[in-house]
C-alpha cells in the first residue's frame, strides 16, 4: 500500500518541492528515498532477477543525479517519462512470450483461456503499449517548459492514472462481456447479471 501511495502521489510531491525549493534540493530528496528502496529490492531479488529489479531505479537515479549536479529541474521532471518508457518496454517484451495482459487474465479467470481470449489479450497489450507511449510523450512535452510544471503535476498525478484506470476497468468489462467467464468475486457476480453466462461459451 505504501509503495502504491508513493507511486501515485510522487508528482504532487515533486511539484510542491520545485515550487518551494531548488531542483538540486528536490533531486537530493529523491535520491535519499530511491537509494534505500533500491538496496531493499537488491536484497530481495533473486540473482537471475537482479538486472530487471535494478534497471529502473538505476536509470532514474542517474537522471536525478544529473538534476542534482546541474540544478536543472528538467531532469527531475523526466521521471514519469522514464517510468512510462520502462512499462512500454516491459509490455512490448512480453509479446515475445506470454503477453502481460494475458498473465493478468490468467490470474482472474477460473478456467484456462480459450484461443480467442488469448488473441484478445495480445491485442489489449498493444493498446497498453500505445497508452504508455502517449503518457510518456505528454510527460516529456510538459517537462520541456518550466512554466508548465503545474500542468505536469496535474497530468502525471491525475490524468495519466485516470486513463490507466479507465483502460484497465474498460478492458475487463469488455472481456467479460465478450467471453462471459466469471469467477466468484463481487465484480464477477455483478457483471454476470448484466452479461449472463452463455450455455455454450465460445
Amino acid at each position: 500500500m505504501l509503495t502504491t501511495a508513493l507511486v501515485v502521489t510522487y508528482p504532487v510531491g515533486i511539484w510542491f518541492g520545485l515550487t518551494h525549493f531548488s531542483a538540486r534540493t528536490v533531486s537530493l530528496w529523491i535520491l535519499a528515498a530511491l537509494v534505500p528502496a533500491a538496496i531493499f529490492r537488491f536484497r530481495r531479488a533473486r540473482r537471475e532477477d537482479l538486472s530487471a529489479a535494478l534497471r529502473i531505479p538505476l536509470v532514474i537515479g542517474l537522471v536525478v543525479l544529473a538534476g542534482a549536479l546541474t540544478d536543472d529541474r528538467r531532469f527531475v521532471l523526466a521521471m514519469p517519462v522514464l517510468i512510462n518508457l520502462a512499462l512500454l518496454v516491459t509490455f512490448a517484451h512480453s509479446l515475445r512470450g506470454v503477453p502481460m495482459i494475458e498473465r493478468f487474465a490468467r490470474m482472474q479467470e477460473p478456467e484456462p483461456l480459450a484461443p480467442a481470449q488469448v488473441a484478445h489479450c495480445r491485442q489489449v497489450t498493444w493498446v497498453w503499449i500505445g497508452l504508455f507511449a502517449l503518457n510518456g510523450g505528454i510527460a516529456a512535452l510538459l517537462a520541456s517548459r518550466e512554466a508548465w510544471v503545474d500542468l505536469w503535476a496535474a497530468y502525471n498525478g491525475g490524468v495519466a492514472y485516470a486513463l490507466m484506470g479507465a483502460l484497465f476497468a474498460g478492458e475487463y468489462v469488455v472481456r467479460q462481456a465478450r467471453f462471459r467467464k466469471y469467477g466468484s468475486g463481487l465484480h464477477d457476480r455483478l457483471l454476470s447479471r448484466i452479461f449472463p453466462p452463455r450455455q455454450d461459451p465460445r
